[in-house]
């Protein structure tokens, strides 16, 4: 770990926003709550897997793997601006951001062909 200049031990991962002292203050507080709102995403996955099949639970879990990174992708981003400008008002950007992957289409694809070749 390094040390911040507060004295405080950092990851070495850890990402640090560059901007005004503003918008650092601003943007560490929406970093949060997205954090936070992919935890929710996830949870919500999870609480799914643990009531499917095998199959549809290895579906579930390829889409928990497309939300990690996802969220790596958006909280690597060390720009202040960026979270003030796409990420203060938070409402469904992290689903949809799953949604709109091509792997998520592919999956969901799959799975409704299995479903149809089942009822057979």
């Amino acid at each position: 770990a390094t040390w911040d200049g507060e004295g405080g031990a950092r990851p070495a991962t850890a990402v640090v926003l560059t901007g005004t002292i503003n918008q650092l203050e601003w943007a560490e507080g929406i970093r949060e709550r997205v954090g936070q709102e992919f935890d929710r995403v996830a949870s919500a996955i999870r609480g799914v897997a643990t009531k499917q099949n095998e199959r549809d639970r290895l579906d579930t879990e390829a889409l928990a793997g497309i939300l990690e990174e996802k969220r790596l992708e958006v909280m690597s981003q060390y720009s202040a601006g960026y979270f003030i400008h796409d990420w203060s008002e938070l409402s469904d950007q992290v689903r949809q951001m799953v949604v709109k992957d091509p792997r998520y289409k592919q999956n969901r694809i799959q799975q409704a062909e299995r479903k149809k070749a089942a009822i057979r």
